[in-house]
């Protein structure tokens, strides 16, 4: 049975879809009524809140993205860029298995289900532009100036 939940955040509602004990999407905005109960939901909620709060850097959830194996390939690759940084298009693919199919780690990174969560707004274009994001470009600045005033902040405080 689905679950929803609509939850309030630094970048507007986010939609959270769960079943069977997986976290199976986050939509920005609100995109369904909320309804059924699924607590990974509410872990979620609470991980989302940490992590606006900056007080965590990677998500610990039962997660059942949908996708093609490539797809499922990037969206791996992309736990293993680290907070507060970025990485570009090519170099992604490169980690994906796919050395020239920049433009492909671009479609998956569209239909990546679970923003936020599985970091897609931490790839950017070789030049340094941001390139797109299924939030828009101010929300993906957002999270990119969240996540590297932590580490910054982090790195003054253990200095």
């Amino acid at each position: 049975m689905r679950a929803v939940k609509v939850v309030q955040s630094p970048v507007g509602p986010l939609t959270l879809i769960a079943d069977r004990g997986h976290l199976l999407e986050i939509a920005f905005g609100q995109t369904e009524q909320p309804g059924g109960y699924a607590a990974v939901l509410d872990e979620a909620i609470r991980q989302l809140a940490e992590y606006f709060l900056g007080r965590r850097q990677s998500f610990l959830l039962a997660l059942r993205p949908e996708g093609s194996n490539f797809q499922r390939a990037v969206w791996a690759a992309l736990d293993r860029v680290p907070y507060g940084r970025t990485c570009s298009y090519a170099e992604l693919a490169t980690a994906a298995g796919r050395r020239r199919g920049y433009r492909a780690v671009g479609g998956a990174l569209g239909k990546n289900p679970l923003p936020i969560v599985v970091p897609c707004h931490r790839v950017v274009r070789a030049d340094g532009q941001l390139g797109g994001y299924v939030g828009g470009a101010e929300t993906k600045r957002f999270l990119l100036d969240l996540e590297q005033d932590n580490v910054r902040r982090s790195e003054e405080a253990g200095a």
